[in-house]
Protein backbone atom coordinates (compact mmCIF):
# COMPACT_ATOMS: atom_id res chain seq x y z
CA UNK A 1 0.00 0.00 0.00
CA UNK A 2 1.51 2.98 -0.84
CA UNK A 3 2.50 5.89 1.93
CA UNK A 4 0.79 9.06 1.88
CA UNK A 5 2.67 12.41 3.36
CA UNK A 6 0.88 14.17 5.22
CA UNK A 7 2.38 17.55 6.93
CA UNK A 8 1.81 18.63 10.61
CA UNK A 9 2.31 21.17 12.97
CA UNK A 10 2.73 21.36 16.94
CA UNK A 11 -0.18 23.05 18.49
CA UNK A 12 -0.82 24.23 22.42
CA UNK A 13 -3.09 22.74 24.21
CA UNK A 14 -5.71 25.37 25.03
CA UNK A 15 -9.47 26.37 25.41
CA UNK A 16 -11.83 25.48 22.70
CA UNK A 17 -11.52 28.97 21.56
CA UNK A 18 -7.96 28.25 20.63
CA UNK A 19 -9.10 25.33 18.41
CA UNK A 20 -11.79 27.53 16.93
CA UNK A 21 -9.28 29.95 15.88
CA UNK A 22 -7.15 27.54 13.83
CA UNK A 23 -9.96 26.27 12.26
CA UNK A 24 -11.30 29.43 11.36
CA UNK A 25 -7.57 29.94 9.63
CA UNK A 26 -8.20 26.34 7.48
CA UNK A 27 -6.26 24.35 9.58
CA UNK A 28 -8.12 21.21 11.67
CA UNK A 29 -6.49 20.52 15.15
CA UNK A 30 -6.09 16.58 15.70
CA UNK A 31 -3.59 14.52 18.05
CA UNK A 32 -1.31 12.12 17.40
CA UNK A 33 -0.65 9.12 20.09
CA UNK A 34 0.44 5.36 20.27
CA UNK A 35 1.67 2.88 22.80
CA UNK A 36 4.87 4.05 22.57
CA UNK A 37 4.92 7.48 22.32
CA UNK A 38 3.42 10.55 24.18
CA UNK A 39 0.58 12.18 22.74
CA UNK A 40 1.08 15.07 20.53
CA UNK A 41 -1.62 17.75 20.36
CA UNK A 42 -1.03 18.72 16.24
CA UNK A 43 -3.06 20.89 13.73
CA UNK A 44 -3.02 20.05 9.91
CA UNK A 45 -4.30 21.90 6.71
CA UNK A 46 -8.22 21.37 5.95
CA UNK A 47 -6.77 20.89 2.27
CA UNK A 48 -4.77 17.96 3.49
CA UNK A 49 -6.40 15.83 5.56
CA UNK A 50 -9.62 16.12 3.58
CA UNK A 51 -8.39 13.45 1.02
CA UNK A 52 -7.79 11.42 3.54
CA UNK A 53 -11.59 11.09 5.14
CA UNK A 54 -13.10 11.76 2.28
CA UNK A 55 -12.19 8.76 0.11
CA UNK A 56 -12.88 5.22 -0.87
CA UNK A 57 -9.65 3.75 0.44
CA UNK A 58 -7.86 3.20 3.36
CA UNK A 59 -4.41 5.13 3.80
CA UNK A 60 -1.36 4.33 5.83
CA UNK A 61 -0.28 8.14 6.86
CA UNK A 62 4.03 9.12 7.50
CA UNK A 63 3.27 11.87 9.04
CA UNK A 64 5.90 14.62 8.70
CA UNK A 65 5.74 17.05 12.06
CA UNK A 66 7.73 20.25 11.65
CA UNK A 67 11.54 19.29 12.39
CA UNK A 68 10.53 15.91 13.54
CA UNK A 69 11.64 12.00 12.05
CA UNK A 70 8.62 10.91 10.12
CA UNK A 71 5.89 8.91 11.97
CA UNK A 72 3.79 5.65 10.48
CA UNK A 73 0.49 6.26 11.53
CA UNK A 74 -3.30 5.69 10.47
CA UNK A 75 -6.80 7.83 11.16
CA UNK A 76 -8.19 6.41 14.15
CA UNK A 77 -11.05 8.65 14.55
CA UNK A 78 -12.62 11.56 13.07
CA UNK A 79 -15.19 14.54 14.62
CA UNK A 80 -17.61 16.26 12.10
CA UNK A 81 -19.29 19.08 12.63
CA UNK A 82 -23.27 18.54 12.53
CA UNK A 83 -24.19 20.99 10.56
CA UNK A 84 -21.54 21.21 7.61
CA UNK A 85 -20.28 18.00 7.97
CA UNK A 86 -16.32 19.79 7.92
CA UNK A 87 -14.07 17.90 9.71
CA UNK A 88 -13.30 19.39 13.25
CA UNK A 89 -11.24 16.83 14.91
CA UNK A 90 -8.83 13.89 14.19
CA UNK A 91 -7.05 10.88 16.04
CA UNK A 92 -4.07 9.36 14.28
CA UNK A 93 -2.72 6.10 16.10
CA UNK A 94 0.63 5.23 15.68
CA UNK A 95 1.85 2.21 13.74
CA UNK A 96 4.00 0.15 16.21
CA UNK A 97 6.66 -2.38 13.87
CA UNK A 98 5.84 -5.82 14.09
CA UNK A 99 2.21 -5.37 15.62
CA UNK A 100 -1.32 -5.52 13.79
CA UNK A 101 -3.77 -2.80 14.01
CA UNK A 102 -7.55 -2.42 13.96
CA UNK A 103 -9.00 0.04 11.37
CA UNK A 104 -12.21 0.38 9.33
CA UNK A 105 -11.98 -0.41 5.54
CA UNK A 106 -14.49 0.56 2.93
CA UNK A 107 -16.48 -1.65 1.72
CA UNK A 108 -18.00 -1.60 -2.21
CA UNK A 109 -20.12 -3.32 -4.28
CA UNK A 110 -19.96 -4.72 -7.41
CA UNK A 111 -22.30 -6.99 -10.19
CA UNK A 112 -25.85 -6.97 -11.07
CA UNK A 113 -27.96 -9.28 -8.50
CA UNK A 114 -30.02 -12.37 -9.27
CA UNK A 115 -32.18 -11.71 -6.87
CA UNK A 116 -32.12 -8.26 -7.91
CA UNK A 117 -33.25 -9.10 -11.59
CA UNK A 118 -36.37 -11.58 -10.15
CA UNK A 119 -37.76 -8.30 -8.49
CA UNK A 120 -36.15 -7.52 -5.54
CA UNK A 121 -33.83 -4.84 -3.94
CA UNK A 122 -30.51 -4.82 -2.75
CA UNK A 123 -29.77 -3.34 0.33
CA UNK A 124 -26.31 -2.83 1.79
CA UNK A 125 -25.95 -2.86 5.53
CA UNK A 126 -22.17 -2.28 6.14
CA UNK A 127 -19.90 0.03 3.90
CA UNK A 128 -17.06 0.24 6.45
CA UNK A 129 -15.89 -3.06 8.22
CA UNK A 130 -12.88 -3.04 10.94
CA UNK A 131 -10.20 -5.52 10.22
CA UNK A 132 -7.07 -7.11 11.80
CA UNK A 133 -3.81 -7.24 10.13
CA UNK A 134 -0.48 -6.23 9.65
CA UNK A 135 0.12 -2.84 8.42
CA UNK A 136 1.54 -4.05 5.61
CA UNK A 137 -1.06 -6.32 4.57
CA UNK A 138 -3.86 -3.68 5.04
CA UNK A 139 -6.34 -3.52 2.13
CA UNK A 140 -7.16 -0.25 0.32
CA UNK A 141 -10.96 -1.39 0.29
CA UNK A 142 -12.60 -4.75 0.35
CA UNK A 143 -14.76 -5.86 -2.63
CA UNK A 144 -18.01 -7.85 -2.87
CA UNK A 145 -19.16 -9.50 -5.78
CA UNK A 146 -23.46 -9.35 -5.61
CA UNK A 147 -23.93 -11.14 -9.28
CA UNK A 148 -25.04 -14.34 -8.07
CA UNK A 149 -27.05 -13.07 -4.59
CA UNK A 150 -30.27 -14.45 -5.19
CA UNK A 151 -33.82 -12.98 -3.81
CA UNK A 152 -34.25 -13.54 -0.13
CA UNK A 153 -30.46 -14.21 0.35
CA UNK A 154 -27.63 -12.76 2.11
CA UNK A 155 -23.77 -12.40 2.27
CA UNK A 156 -22.48 -12.74 5.72
CA UNK A 157 -19.15 -11.57 7.46
CA UNK A 158 -18.60 -15.83 7.89
CA UNK A 159 -18.75 -16.06 3.96
CA UNK A 160 -15.58 -13.56 3.03
CA UNK A 161 -12.71 -15.41 3.34
CA UNK A 162 -9.08 -13.45 3.45
CA UNK A 163 -5.32 -15.06 4.12
CA UNK A 164 -3.81 -11.89 5.46
CA UNK A 165 -6.74 -9.88 7.20
CA UNK A 166 -9.95 -10.53 9.91
CA UNK A 167 -12.73 -8.73 9.53
CA UNK A 168 -13.27 -8.53 13.30
CA UNK A 169 -17.76 -8.26 13.28
CA UNK A 170 -19.65 -11.36 14.50
CA UNK A 171 -19.69 -14.03 11.77
CA UNK A 172 -23.71 -13.67 11.36
CA UNK A 173 -23.20 -9.65 10.73
CA UNK A 174 -25.24 -9.37 7.31
CA UNK A 175 -23.30 -7.15 4.94
CA UNK A 176 -26.21 -7.04 2.09
CA UNK A 177 -29.19 -8.95 1.28
CA UNK A 178 -31.46 -9.06 -1.64
CA UNK A 179 -35.15 -8.49 0.01
CA UNK A 180 -38.59 -7.00 -1.11
CA UNK A 181 -38.21 -3.32 -0.60
CA UNK A 182 -36.18 -0.87 0.46
CA UNK A 183 -36.27 0.28 4.21
CA UNK A 184 -37.96 -3.30 4.84
CA UNK A 185 -35.64 -4.50 7.56
CA UNK A 186 -37.52 -8.26 8.36
CA UNK A 187 -35.93 -10.30 11.47
CA UNK A 188 -35.32 -13.44 8.64
CA UNK A 189 -34.96 -13.42 4.94
CA UNK A 190 -37.09 -15.62 2.21
CA UNK A 191 -34.40 -18.15 2.90
CA UNK A 192 -34.92 -18.58 6.42
CA UNK A 193 -31.72 -16.48 7.51
CA UNK A 194 -31.22 -14.32 10.10
CA UNK A 195 -29.95 -10.85 9.84
CA UNK A 196 -28.29 -9.56 12.12
CA UNK A 197 -28.11 -5.94 13.19
CA UNK A 198 -24.15 -4.38 12.49
CA UNK A 199 -22.12 -4.90 15.78
CA UNK A 200 -21.06 -1.06 16.85
CA UNK A 201 -17.88 -0.50 17.67
CA UNK A 202 -16.25 2.48 19.27
CA UNK A 203 -13.01 4.19 18.94
CA UNK A 204 -11.03 7.25 19.40
CA UNK A 205 -10.62 8.87 22.74
CA UNK A 206 -12.57 11.23 24.58
CA UNK A 207 -12.19 14.78 22.86
CA UNK A 208 -13.03 16.86 25.71
CA UNK A 209 -9.75 15.72 27.30
CA UNK A 210 -7.80 16.36 24.32
CA UNK A 211 -8.89 20.18 24.13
Amino acid sequence: MEKVVLTAGRRAVGTKSVNTQLRLKGSVPGIFYSRQDTPVPIFVAENAINPLVFTSDTHIIALQIEGEEAKECIIKDIQFDPVTDKVVHFDLLGIIKGEKIEIEVPVTYKGSADGVRMGGILQEFLHKVTVECFPADLPDHIEIDVTDLKFGHSIHVRDLKYDNFTIKHPGETVLVSVTHARGEVTETTAAGEEITEPEVISKGKDKEAEE
